[in-house]
């Protein structure tokens, strides 16, 4: 019996040292996983402190590079810097409500495709819709007017992030493309006129709501064929339309609409005698088909983003949100969108060529 309490004996104190040294293998694993928790934290302190330090960087470069435009601003012609002239927007909406012209938008994605820049996702490289862009923003056909992105000179009416946006896009590189493509001698319409809200600085005034008043004496009393992308769904879920007379709806492909442009021109010509105005959003398609409705005779607006707009001005946080039910190329996330099951709307839809 005395050989199992000395045995046992033993074992407790063989036990006790492991355990004493577990608890010191324990103790320097925790000084060691301590240690490695702050040097992480100093890593991504650095990393953070690098990206926005380079951020930072471009900005600055950005800024700088567009100081000359800005200052130098004339309002006008000037020889020695490109500056497009512009119309007044409410010189525009006079032409669109009293004279019934057309409008064809082109901004940094018509653009791209023109000069065959891979930079949208909503719109794959076609040359095809590249030529026809060219042929657009050089037409003088005198009922269409050419809207493009007061983005020349002056910056002072937008946000700083709306600002900061416009100074990264043009570049040296990106005003001589614009300088080859747009023709010095024409006025143009501010293509931002359909975007009346986010981009600014005064998103907490009475001006927005001022300017969506203007936009929706557009469409008043009159009977309206929207033509959009699948998901677009302009005017669903809002008051924005509700001044119309009756509005229907032609659908194109989420995204690269233009792989379905003959059969949406064809439709919209098999309809254009019955309705009073066309309203486009189908990406850079739309300059195009505004362009093409107007040689047949009739008046047609590209109204991109207007609806996107006029959610972000409702919600009133000044700045892009989520729409869940609505394409949204502008946030992370908005081509993931969700479902409806709206009456009114698929009542309003009259043919759709939402599939490639």
């Amino acid at each position: 019996m005395d050989r199992y309490e000395e045995r046992l004996q033993a074992l407790e104190k063989e036990n006790a040292q492991l355990r004493a040294q577990v608890k010191a293998v324990n103790g320097t694993l925790h000084e060691f996983c301590t240690a490695f928790e702050g040097i992480f934290s100093q890593l991504q302190s650095v990393m953070e402190q690098n990206y926005t330090l380079s951020v930072r960087t471009v900005m600055a470069e950005a800024v700088a590079n567009n100081l000359k435009y800005e200052m130098n601003d004339p309002g006008g012609y000037c020889r020695d810097f490109f500056y497009p002239r512009f119309r007044s927007n409410e010189e525009t909406l006079r032409l669109i409500i009293e004279e019934g012209k057309s409008l064809a938008r082109f901004g940094d994605g018509e653009f791209s495709i023109a000069f065959r820049i891979p930079r949208q996702k909503f719109q794959r490289l076609d040359d095809c819709l590249a030529r026809r862009i060219w042929e657009v923003v050089r037409s003088e056909h005198p009922n269409l007017l050419i809207g493009i992105a007061d983005n020349y000179g002056r910056l002072d009416k937008y946000s700083e992030q709306g600002a900061g946006g416009i100074r990264l896009y043009m570049t040296e590189e990106t005003r001589r493309q614009h300088q080859q493509i747009l023709p010095a001698d024409r006025v143009y319409s501010d293509a931002y006129m359909t975007r009346p809200y986010v981009m600014y600085n005064d998103v907490f005034t009475e001006e927005p709501r001022k300017r969506f008043d203007a936009l929706k004496r557009i469409w008043k009393d009159k009977k309206v064929l929207i033509v959009e992308g699948a998901q677009t769904r302009l005017g669903v879920g809002n008051d924005l339309f509700d001044g119309a007379e009756h509005l229907e709806r032609i659908l194109a492909p989420a995204t690269s609409s233009f792989d379905r442009y003959d059969d949406i021109l064809e439709e919209c010509l098999r309809h254009g005698e019955r309705v009073d105005l066309f309203l486009l959003a189908i990406g850079p398609a739309s300059g195009v088909l505004a362009y093409d409705l107007t040689v047949k005779g009739f008046q047609a607006v590209d109204v991109g983003h207007i609806d996107l707009e006029y959610e972000w001005f409702l919600a009133g946080k000044g700045t892009r949100v989520s729409i869940p039910n609505k394409y949204n190329n502008e946030v992370e996330g908005g081509n993931m969108v969700e479902p409806i099951q709206d009456a009114a709307y698929a009542a309003s839809v009259i043919a759709s060529f939402e599939y490639v």
